[in-house]
């Protein structure tokens, strides 16, 4: 696998339309850890799901309704949370935000989209 180019810069890059209200930048990764911008709007729907990658995000601005494992909180610009390997998760977007993702390792299934751009 190829790695990402060492500077990226976010006006360069095209966003992803990955669901309704809901898109995505790939910011940077390699075979051990990957940065993920997503862009929600209110009322969009991170769906419950799971995976083998930890994870780790930063809210940077926006207000969601997270649930990971059998807990809900609502979180919101400036807060953090970490998903362990194979806990279900997901959230709905309260009011507009974005949220920082960090996997490892690689969200291989995310580079498609990636390597075509």
């Amino acid at each position: 696998m190829q790695a990402s180019k060492e500077f990226i810069f976010g006006k360069d890059l095209e966003w992803e339309e990955v669901g309704p209200g809901l898109k995505r930048q790939i910011m940077g990764y390699d075979d051990k850890i990957m940065l993920v911008k997503v862009d929600f709007q209110p009322g969009a729907v991170g769906q419950l799901h799971e995976h083998h990658h930890s994870q780790v995000t930063y809210v940077e601005s926006g207000v969601f309704e997270m649930t990971i494992g059998d807990e809900v909180k609502t979180i919101r610009g400036g807060d953090s949370y970490y998903i362990p390997p194979h806990v279900r998760h997901g959230c709905v977007c309260k009011e507009a935000g974005v949220l920082i993702d960090v996997f490892s390792p690689v969200r291989e299934d995310f580079l498609p989209s990636v390597q075509s751009s």
